[in-house]
């Protein structure tokens, strides 16, 4: 039975789940779902091999650890963290987990969520061997604004807010309150582009376990861009790339829409040198501007500074 069970998971047809508006009364249709048919592997990723065996180390290791979790009483989920600038593949890496796990995703956009109990009614209609998705967290809440709801002492408009909004509270809950452990071998992943705006409650161990920082292209990344991409893994301008790369400030995203443009190699590769060094004069122009506004900025206040004095 557990052969046959296991054999029905790994054939099983992966789909991913977007909240169906206007059924939220409805346990079993509160989310809807097509057929999941993104390609992307952790071989295909472009991101440092270390970083890539970290990810998949602790995936093994959470799937093995049923009776453990049970043991030390903690719920069978895990949390993940990916942050970093735009288009460095924090959707591409959220496309291989499933992909790796065969999981089902539940893509939770937060805006078309109305008050905290619907937050909960969602995640108890998830199912086992799943991966809940919130993309942004940064910008499709206001958790700095609801800070409030997290006191102990409640208001009877406060408790008004709470039931017509998601607050900062409600999302707590969802991620290690009591309603999360209802289902087993859950993971949940959040995204965001600015780390430093969201609160340190919502990213300590045992809500979001694992941080990984999805960073700029480096040289390793650029190699497996070039293998997937354009079927090379040598060539003579790979060692003026990768210097380039590992100065300039390129993502993964960039770098792959270079390799895709020209037919022939050495036109994809040219177009990328180019691109690298008209990316790193823009950034040193930026630069330039930013010291001098630096400056100016000193000088104002060190003139406001004399006026003051006389």
């Amino acid at each position: 039975m557990e052969e046959a069970i296991l054999q029905k998971h790994k054939n099983k047809t992966i789909k991913i789940h977007t909240v169906g508006y206007g059924k939220m009364f409805c346990l079993h249709n509160m989310w809807k779902s097509v057929n999941f048919d993104y390609p992307t592997t952790f071989e295909t990723i472009a991101m440092e091999s270390d970083q890539k065996d970290m990810i998949l180390k602790d995936l093994e290791r959470f799937m093995r650890r049923k009776e453990y979790y049970r043991e030390v009483g903690k719920a069978w989920k895990r949390g993940y963290l990916l942050f970093g600038p735009p288009g460095t593949g924090k959707s591409s890496l959220i496309a291989a987990i499933p992909n790796y796990l065969n999981f089902d995703i539940y893509d939770l956009e937060l805006t078309v969520v109305t008050r905290n109990s619907d937050l909960r009614k969602l995640l108890v209609a998830t199912t086992n061997k799943s991966i809940l998705v919130i993309e942004d967290i940064d910008c499709t809440i206001n958790l700095k604004a609801n800070l409030v709801n997290r006191s102990t002492h409640v208001r009877s408009n406060d408790f008004h807010q709470s039931e017509s909004t998601i607050t900062l509270s409600g999302l707590l809950n969802f991620i290690d309150g009591l309603s999360s452990s209802c289902g087993d071998e859950r993971i949940i992943i959040f995204t965001t582009n600015h780390i430093e705006k969201l609160d340190p409650a919502l990213l300590r161990p045992g809500r979001m376990d694992v941080h990984i920082h999805m960073a700029y292209c480096t040289p390793c990344g650029f190699k497996l861009l070039a293998a997937n991409y354009l079927g090379i893994k040598d060539h003579k301008r790979f060692n003026e790339i990768e210097e380039l790369i590992d100065i300039a400030n390129v993502t993964p995203v960039e770098v792959a829409e270079w390799l895709l443009k020209e037919h022939e190699v050495e036109d994809s590769l040219k177009g990328l040198i180019n691109f690298l060094h008209k990316k790193m004069k823009e950034e040193e122009e930026a630069m330039e501007i930013t010291q001098m506004e630096s400056v100016d900025e000193k000088k104002e206040s060190n003139g406001n500074g004399n006026k003051e004095k006389e």
